[in-house]
């Protein structure tokens, strides 16, 4: 039935379940790994999503809705699962499989250190840097994903990186790993509010 309206609507029709799997598993996994820093803990998150995604297939309209709905239940269950383990990272993202998201060179979000400073982040802000600094996503993507403001995204993009650089400058001590970090920070915190 959803592939009939699809089609007469103009829109690709749904991909069949292991098609979006296929396609999304890394997008999943990717969030869930940035945000929980635990690798089984990411695999048993994407796979409950997708899980979720299977109930919830009657309801997809087309492969792009597949694709936002997905990312906003991984980011969702992402929370919720810190929240209710009050997990801690343990795992370096060197023993990690490759993200979704390529990094480019010079990422400052592999950066150890700054990942740490990253996961101590509150929930909502971790997740808007997350999506922005390691899914790539525009600000409006990221408003859309998560159900607020774009103007809130940006907010909380701006206090995160103020919150980092000061966490940073107190938590790195030698004179040149500030002034790496600063110039890493600077490269990132240029985008405009407005």
């Amino acid at each position: 039935m959803a592939a009939a309206s699809n089609a007469v609507m103009g829109r690709e029709p749904l991909p069949d379940f292991a098609s979006l799997v296929r396609t999304h598993q890394a997008m999943v996994f990717s969030i869930a790994l940035h945000y929980l820093h635990d690798r089984s803990s990411a695999e048993e998150l994407a796979q409950d999503v997708f899980l979720q995604l299977h109930r919830s297939l009657a309801d997809m309209q087309s492969a792009e809705h597949a694709a936002r709905w997905l990312r906003k239940v991984a980011v969702h269950r992402s929370i919720d699962y810190a929240r209710r383990s009050r997990f801690r990272p343990q795992v370096g993202l060197e023993d990690a499989p490759e993200p979704a998201t390529p990094a480019a060179a010079g990422d400052p979000m592999l950066s150890e250190r700054l990942r740490r400073l990253v996961a101590s982040l509150p929930e909502k802000p971790r997740a808007v840097m997350v999506l922005r600094y390691q899914e790539d996503l525009d600000p409006e993507e990221i408003a859309a994903t998560l159900g607020m403001p774009v103007r809130t995204v940006k907010s909380h993009l701006q206090r995160s990186l103020v919150m980092l650089r000061e966490k940073a400058s107190r938590a790195f001590t030698p004179a040149a790993g500030r002034q790496n970090l600063s110039r890493e920070m600077g490269e990132v915190e240029n985008e405009p509010l407005g």
